[in-house]
Protein backbone atom coordinates (compact mmCIF):
# COMPACT_ATOMS: atom_id res chain seq x y z
CA UNK A 1 0.00 0.00 0.00
CA UNK A 2 1.40 3.41 -0.79
CA UNK A 3 0.71 6.15 1.23
CA UNK A 4 0.35 9.73 0.01
CA UNK A 5 0.15 12.68 1.72
CA UNK A 6 -1.59 16.04 -0.01
CA UNK A 7 -2.39 19.36 0.69
CA UNK A 8 -2.35 22.70 -1.21
CA UNK A 9 -3.23 26.45 -0.76
CA UNK A 10 -1.41 26.74 2.54
CA UNK A 11 -0.77 30.14 1.49
CA UNK A 12 2.25 30.73 4.39
CA UNK A 13 3.41 33.90 5.39
CA UNK A 14 5.39 35.44 8.90
CA UNK A 15 2.78 35.14 11.19
CA UNK A 16 1.76 31.52 10.05
CA UNK A 17 5.58 30.24 10.67
CA UNK A 18 4.72 27.08 12.88
CA UNK A 19 1.42 26.39 12.15
CA UNK A 20 1.79 23.09 10.05
CA UNK A 21 5.12 21.56 11.56
CA UNK A 22 3.58 19.86 14.47
CA UNK A 23 1.43 18.13 12.09
CA UNK A 24 3.86 17.71 9.19
CA UNK A 25 6.49 15.87 11.97
CA UNK A 26 3.68 12.91 12.36
CA UNK A 27 3.80 12.15 8.60
CA UNK A 28 6.75 9.36 8.56
CA UNK A 29 3.97 7.70 10.51
CA UNK A 30 1.12 7.74 8.52
CA UNK A 31 2.94 8.64 4.47
CA UNK A 32 5.35 7.78 2.13
CA UNK A 33 5.18 11.34 0.61
CA UNK A 34 4.15 14.89 0.92
CA UNK A 35 2.72 16.30 -2.35
CA UNK A 36 2.47 20.28 -2.13
CA UNK A 37 -0.15 20.98 -4.72
CA UNK A 38 1.11 24.65 -4.98
CA UNK A 39 -0.28 28.15 -3.35
CA UNK A 40 1.77 27.41 -0.80
CA UNK A 41 2.97 31.44 -0.36
CA UNK A 42 0.39 34.44 -0.42
CA UNK A 43 2.24 36.91 -2.66
CA UNK A 44 5.90 34.53 -4.10
CA UNK A 45 8.13 36.11 -2.07
CA UNK A 46 11.18 34.65 -1.00
CA UNK A 47 10.11 35.57 2.40
CA UNK A 48 7.39 33.83 2.73
CA UNK A 49 8.98 30.60 0.74
CA UNK A 50 11.31 30.40 3.58
CA UNK A 51 8.66 30.27 5.93
CA UNK A 52 7.55 27.38 4.01
CA UNK A 53 10.66 25.82 4.05
CA UNK A 54 11.03 25.67 7.82
CA UNK A 55 8.11 23.89 7.48
CA UNK A 56 8.80 21.28 5.40
CA UNK A 57 12.61 20.92 6.24
CA UNK A 58 14.21 17.56 7.50
CA UNK A 59 10.27 15.75 7.53
CA UNK A 60 11.80 12.15 6.83
CA UNK A 61 9.04 11.84 4.14
CA UNK A 62 10.14 12.99 0.60
CA UNK A 63 8.19 16.09 -0.17
CA UNK A 64 7.41 17.02 -4.07
CA UNK A 65 5.97 20.14 -5.00
CA UNK A 66 4.32 22.72 -7.35
CA UNK A 67 3.88 25.97 -7.71
CA UNK A 68 0.67 27.72 -7.94
CA UNK A 69 -0.48 31.08 -9.33
CA UNK A 70 0.01 32.78 -5.72
CA UNK A 71 3.68 31.98 -6.24
CA UNK A 72 4.18 33.53 -9.25
CA UNK A 73 2.15 36.59 -8.02
CA UNK A 74 5.73 38.91 -6.66
CA UNK A 75 7.44 37.46 -10.42
CA UNK A 76 10.38 35.36 -8.22
CA UNK A 77 9.26 32.19 -8.58
CA UNK A 78 12.57 30.88 -9.98
CA UNK A 79 13.75 32.24 -6.06
CA UNK A 80 10.89 30.92 -4.26
CA UNK A 81 11.56 27.07 -6.26
CA UNK A 82 15.45 27.81 -5.13
CA UNK A 83 14.20 28.12 -1.41
CA UNK A 84 11.86 25.03 -1.27
CA UNK A 85 14.44 23.32 -3.31
CA UNK A 86 17.03 23.78 -1.00
CA UNK A 87 15.07 22.21 1.80
CA UNK A 88 15.59 19.10 -0.34
CA UNK A 89 12.20 19.40 -1.68
CA UNK A 90 11.52 18.64 -5.66
CA UNK A 91 9.61 21.28 -7.11
CA UNK A 92 8.51 20.33 -10.84
CA UNK A 93 6.96 22.15 -13.79
CA UNK A 94 6.86 19.96 -16.91
CA UNK A 95 8.82 17.30 -14.66
CA UNK A 96 8.55 14.06 -13.10
CA UNK A 97 10.75 12.21 -10.34
CA UNK A 98 10.45 9.18 -8.50
CA UNK A 99 10.74 8.82 -4.75
CA UNK A 100 10.89 5.83 -2.50
CA UNK A 101 8.49 4.92 -0.03
CA UNK A 102 8.03 1.75 2.37
CA UNK A 103 9.81 0.18 -0.25
CA UNK A 104 7.91 1.12 -3.47
CA UNK A 105 8.43 3.27 -6.66
CA UNK A 106 6.38 6.47 -6.52
CA UNK A 107 6.22 8.16 -9.53
CA UNK A 108 5.31 11.85 -9.68
CA UNK A 109 4.85 14.45 -12.34
CA UNK A 110 4.13 17.99 -11.92
CA UNK A 111 3.08 21.26 -13.65
CA UNK A 112 1.23 24.09 -12.36
CA UNK A 113 -1.37 24.17 -14.95
CA UNK A 114 -2.96 26.52 -15.68
CA UNK A 115 -7.14 27.71 -16.98
CA UNK A 116 -9.07 27.68 -20.05
CA UNK A 117 -12.00 25.74 -19.02
CA UNK A 118 -13.45 23.04 -19.75
CA UNK A 119 -15.05 20.57 -22.90
CA UNK A 120 -18.19 22.45 -24.50
CA UNK A 121 -17.30 25.67 -22.62
CA UNK A 122 -13.25 26.49 -23.13
CA UNK A 123 -11.13 28.92 -24.22
CA UNK A 124 -10.03 28.78 -28.12
CA UNK A 125 -7.02 29.62 -29.85
CA UNK A 126 -8.64 32.51 -31.83
CA UNK A 127 -8.96 36.05 -32.25
CA UNK A 128 -6.75 38.28 -30.41
CA UNK A 129 -3.26 37.33 -29.96
CA UNK A 130 -3.40 37.52 -26.23
CA UNK A 131 -6.54 35.35 -26.38
CA UNK A 132 -3.93 32.63 -28.40
CA UNK A 133 -1.35 33.25 -25.87
CA UNK A 134 -3.31 32.07 -23.37
CA UNK A 135 -4.63 29.13 -24.58
CA UNK A 136 -1.25 28.41 -26.06
CA UNK A 137 -0.05 28.69 -22.20
CA UNK A 138 -2.43 26.10 -21.10
CA UNK A 139 -1.93 23.89 -23.89
CA UNK A 140 2.61 24.14 -22.83
CA UNK A 141 1.80 23.29 -19.42
CA UNK A 142 -0.54 20.14 -19.99
CA UNK A 143 1.84 18.98 -22.79
CA UNK A 144 4.46 19.03 -20.13
CA UNK A 145 2.14 16.75 -17.39
CA UNK A 146 2.12 14.57 -19.97
CA UNK A 147 5.33 13.94 -21.39
CA UNK A 148 6.45 13.63 -17.14
CA UNK A 149 4.16 11.01 -16.99
CA UNK A 150 4.59 9.30 -20.03
CA UNK A 151 8.67 9.29 -18.85
CA UNK A 152 7.42 7.33 -15.65
CA UNK A 153 5.27 5.00 -17.47
CA UNK A 154 8.75 4.06 -19.64
CA UNK A 155 10.19 3.13 -16.16
CA UNK A 156 9.28 0.85 -13.21
CA UNK A 157 6.81 2.85 -10.69
CA UNK A 158 5.06 1.26 -8.60
CA UNK A 159 2.05 4.25 -9.05
CA UNK A 160 2.43 7.14 -11.10
CA UNK A 161 0.54 10.60 -9.53
CA UNK A 162 -0.20 13.74 -11.23
CA UNK A 163 0.26 16.94 -9.53
CA UNK A 164 -0.92 20.30 -10.39
CA UNK A 165 -2.30 23.45 -9.15
CA UNK A 166 -5.39 23.91 -11.66
CA UNK A 167 -7.97 21.52 -11.89
CA UNK A 168 -7.73 19.07 -14.81
CA UNK A 169 -12.00 18.29 -14.34
CA UNK A 170 -15.16 20.63 -13.13
CA UNK A 171 -16.26 17.49 -10.55
CA UNK A 172 -13.56 19.28 -8.22
CA UNK A 173 -15.19 22.64 -8.50
CA UNK A 174 -18.11 21.88 -7.80
CA UNK A 175 -19.18 25.10 -5.13
CA UNK A 176 -17.20 27.39 -6.90
CA UNK A 177 -18.86 29.93 -8.81
CA UNK A 178 -19.50 28.80 -12.46
CA UNK A 179 -18.54 32.20 -13.81
CA UNK A 180 -14.92 31.41 -12.81
CA UNK A 181 -14.49 28.17 -14.16
CA UNK A 182 -12.24 28.73 -16.59
CA UNK A 183 -10.00 30.55 -14.07
CA UNK A 184 -9.79 27.32 -12.14
CA UNK A 185 -8.82 24.52 -14.17
CA UNK A 186 -8.38 23.45 -17.85
CA UNK A 187 -9.34 20.07 -19.60
CA UNK A 188 -6.11 19.81 -21.40
CA UNK A 189 -5.04 18.23 -18.19
CA UNK A 190 -7.07 15.80 -17.81
CA UNK A 191 -6.63 15.13 -21.63
CA UNK A 192 -2.92 14.22 -21.06
CA UNK A 193 -3.42 12.27 -17.71
CA UNK A 194 -6.04 10.13 -19.55
CA UNK A 195 -3.70 10.02 -22.29
CA UNK A 196 -0.24 9.21 -20.79
CA UNK A 197 -2.13 7.46 -17.78
CA UNK A 198 -2.03 8.13 -13.67
CA UNK A 199 -3.38 6.42 -10.86
CA UNK A 200 -4.40 9.70 -8.85
CA UNK A 201 -4.49 13.26 -9.65
CA UNK A 202 -4.18 15.71 -6.96
CA UNK A 203 -4.53 19.51 -7.42
CA UNK A 204 -5.73 22.37 -5.40
CA UNK A 205 -6.83 26.48 -6.17
CA UNK A 206 -10.41 25.86 -6.04
CA UNK A 207 -10.73 26.67 -2.16
CA UNK A 208 -14.53 26.39 -1.97
CA UNK A 209 -14.59 23.33 -4.58
CA UNK A 210 -15.04 19.48 -3.74
CA UNK A 211 -12.90 16.85 -2.70
CA UNK A 212 -13.53 14.40 -4.77
CA UNK A 213 -13.80 13.96 -8.92
CA UNK A 214 -12.49 11.56 -12.03
CA UNK A 215 -11.81 12.21 -15.11
CA UNK A 216 -13.00 11.06 -18.39
CA UNK A 217 -10.41 8.16 -18.79
CA UNK A 218 -11.04 6.93 -15.31
CA UNK A 219 -9.02 8.60 -13.49
CA UNK A 220 -9.54 9.86 -9.78
CA UNK A 221 -8.73 13.52 -9.00
CA UNK A 222 -8.52 14.85 -5.67
CA UNK A 223 -9.07 18.57 -4.77
CA UNK A 224 -6.24 19.19 -1.79
CA UNK A 225 -6.96 22.83 -1.37
CA UNK A 226 -6.06 23.76 2.66
CA UNK A 227 -9.66 25.24 3.21
CA UNK A 228 -11.90 21.85 1.23
CA UNK A 229 -9.80 19.60 3.41
CA UNK A 230 -9.87 21.68 6.52
CA UNK A 231 -6.43 20.22 7.71
CA UNK A 232 -3.26 19.85 7.48
CA UNK A 233 -3.35 17.53 5.09
CA UNK A 234 -4.87 14.77 3.69
CA UNK A 235 -3.41 10.94 3.18
CA UNK A 236 -4.60 8.93 0.03
CA UNK A 237 -3.88 5.56 -0.12
CA UNK A 238 -2.93 3.45 -3.37
CA UNK A 239 -2.76 -0.69 -3.56
CA UNK A 240 0.50 -1.39 -5.00
CA UNK A 241 0.95 -1.31 -8.70
CA UNK A 242 -2.82 -0.09 -9.07
CA UNK A 243 -5.42 2.60 -9.09
CA UNK A 244 -7.14 3.85 -5.82
CA UNK A 245 -7.36 6.77 -3.92
CA UNK A 246 -9.28 5.74 -0.98
CA UNK A 247 -8.49 8.83 1.75
CA UNK A 248 -7.65 7.39 5.41
CA UNK A 249 -6.22 10.41 7.90
CA UNK A 250 -5.09 13.35 8.02
CA UNK A 251 -3.52 16.00 10.92
CA UNK A 252 -5.26 18.65 11.92
CA UNK A 253 -3.39 22.27 12.18
CA UNK A 254 -4.23 25.46 14.09
CA UNK A 255 -6.26 27.35 11.37
CA UNK A 256 -3.80 29.61 8.94
CA UNK A 257 -4.53 33.15 9.72
CA UNK A 258 -5.95 34.45 6.69
CA UNK A 259 -7.35 38.41 6.32
CA UNK A 260 -10.19 37.24 4.73
CA UNK A 261 -9.84 33.95 2.45
CA UNK A 262 -7.29 34.63 -0.21
CA UNK A 263 -8.33 34.23 -3.38
CA UNK A 264 -7.80 31.30 -5.46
Amino acid sequence: MIRVAAVGDIHMGPESRGTLRPAFETLPDCADVLLLAGDLTRHGTPEEARVVAREIADLGVPVVAVLGNHDHHDGRADEVTAVLRDTGAQVLEGEATVVTGSGLRIGVAGTKGFGGGFAGRCAGEFGETVMKEFVRYSRRRADGLRGALEELGRGECDARIALTHFSPVPDTLAGEPLEIYPFLGSYLLAEAIDTAGADLAVHGHAHFGAEHGMTGGGVKVRNVAQPVIGRAFHVYCLPDGGPGAAPTRGRSARPLPVAGRPPP
